[in-house]
């Protein structure tokens, strides 16, 4: 029951977690002090035959269909791998914007296989922790004595990849999942020996219980807020304060970097848009500057989640190290937005009500994609089990699900693992949803890997690659498209 940290990292077939599928999985456990206990994990996992990748994705990647199908083992056996062998009880999760993306991947890979999508989370004393939050946030107050990198032009970046060479750590082959396991380990590693207080701090604050403490609207406070959707021009990083319970628990936030007084005024005379770049409430995506620049996302309210493992602190960090000079900002303007905000309780209950309107997930169709449609109840978790635990017998049960996303679940589930317990009717309606979600894949599929093809006959190959590797792969690419989906290409 020690506690250990294991860190991990996922290669996928493109970046929706509801609809693609993970293709690498590596991970290594450590102890507190970063020191590993047995060896690495690195898998392959099989890309099932209703599954076209994004072929940008494998381009960068270079881990094709069929290798997946050579080397890799099947998401049943890798769910299995997961619950047994890295959620053990005392064990910290972490990886490197894994809440976001990596631990979703997983979350639905759980759900398709009859897993409890949450519990490797949370039960028997496990956590999970995102290292991006840390890194923005060290980076923001606390950078002394770690290199930080800057994109081409000149703009804070906090690439993997690129702070490992800032910071002379090997990283020969990143976006190779075990790679940039062992480097985050070093970066993490890093960070603790450079700035341990902070990395300590970040550590307690990652359960809810510490969060509430801090982050709440029985006491509210000003608190230190790092996350993505911060403006890089500020590392990432404001000063936010409570302003009303969100969905699930969670809690709206408001970004003091803002006079509310004058975003309603702006609002009013309709010169919103022109001043802050962006349509009002709580923050929309601001036009870009050129067709080569992505727009930016800059709330001035956001959905502090308790679960996400926020990076955050009293205001009483700012005033070591010039941190209030390093975010932008000073004690006063902050008094001062707090007392405007506070004059505005028309404004929050507004919030209150757009929140409320606006969907967290929209319900999905497919059940294969229906993860947060809603939870499931203690009698059909229990037949879940028995699926698990199924093989050759499936064929004869029948469970009387009461959730309606299960009975069509199990069919694909039966249809990937134990083709062989399906009647003719379950062959003919898996062949019918399989060909219907390859039909809708197929299109974008044969887009993009087209577009590919012509960089490659001007001589562009791609993330570093000859031209001789990417022409490999689009070949592969061809070939599982043509084996899964026959048709002209």
């Amino acid at each position: 029951m020690r506690e250990t940290f294991y860190f991990y990292d996922l290669e996928t077939s493109g970046l929706n977690p509801r609809t693609d599928r993970i293709m690498q999985f590596a991970g290594q456990r450590t102890d507190l002090d970063f020191r590993p206990i047995g060896e690495p994990t690195n898998l392959l996992i099989e890309l099932c035959d209703d599954t076209l990748p994004s072929p940008g994705a494998i381009m960068v990647t270079g881990i094709t269909p069929q290798s997946t199908h050579q080397d890799g083992i099947s998401e049943r056996e890798f769910c299995r791998f997961l619950i047994n062998e890295v959620a053990t009880p005392g064990t910290t999760i972490m990886g490197y914007n894994s809440i976001r993306f990596d631990d979703e991947f997983i979350r639905n890979t759980l759900w398709r296989n009859f897993y409890d999508s949450y519990e490797w989370q949370w039960k028997d004393r496990r956590s999970r922790w995102d290292l991006l939050d840390v890194v923005r946030l060290t980076r923001a107050l606390r950078p002394e004595g770690i290199e930080w990198p800057v994109n081409d032009e000149g703009v804070a970046t906090n690439r993997l990849e690129l702070i490992t060479k800032c910071n002379q750590i090997s990283h020969e082959h990143a976006h190779d999942a075990l790679a940039d396991v062992i480097a985050l380990i070093e970066v993490t590693k890093l960070i603790k020996q450079k700035q341990p207080q902070m990395f300590n701090y970040l550590y307690t604050m990652r359960s809810k219980p510490a969060l509430r403490r801090l982050v709440n609207l029985k006491s509210p406070q000003p608190f230190v807020y790092a996350s993505g959707r911060f403006s890089a021009d500020f590392q990432k990083t404001t000063v936010a304060y409570p302003i009303a319970e969100a969905r699930n628990g969670n809690l709206l936030v408001f970004n003091l970097r803002y006079n509310l007084e004058d975003l309603l005024a702006a609002e009013a005379d309709g010169t919103f848009a022109e001043k802050y770049g962006r349509k009002p409430w709580p923050g929309q995506k601001i036009a870009p500057k050129s067709d080569s620049q992505k727009a930016e996302f800059f709330p001035i309210v956001k959905t502090l989640q308790y679960n996400h493992c926020p990076a955050v602190a009293p205001l009483g960090v700012l005033d070591k190290d010039h941190g209030w000079e390093k975010i932008g900002l000073t004690k006063d303007t902050i008094r001062q937005h707090l007392q405007i905000l506070g004059r505005h309780p028309e404004f929050i209950q507004r919030m209150i009500v757009e929140q409320g309107e606006r969907a967290a997930y929209p319900r999905a169709v497919d059940p294969e994609s229906a993860l947060y449609n809603g939870f499931i109840d203690e009698q059909d978790k229990l037949l879940c089990s028995a699926v698990r635990s199924g093989s050759e017998d499936l064929a004869d049960f029948h469970p009387n699900f009461s959730d309606e996303r299960l009975p069509e679940l199990l069919l694909h589930y039966k249809a990937k693992n134990f083709p062989q317990t399906l009647s003719s009717d379950e062959v003919s309606k898996w062949e019918e949803y399989r060909n219907s979600r390859l039909g809708a894949q197929a299109p974008k599929f044969i887009a993009e890997l087209k577009k590919i093809q012509q960089d490659l006959a001007a001589n562009r190959p791609f993330a570093g690659k000859s031209l001789d590797e990417c022409t490999f792969l689009v070949e592969e690419l061809m070939l599982w498209y043509q084996s899964i989906l026959p048709g002209e290409y």
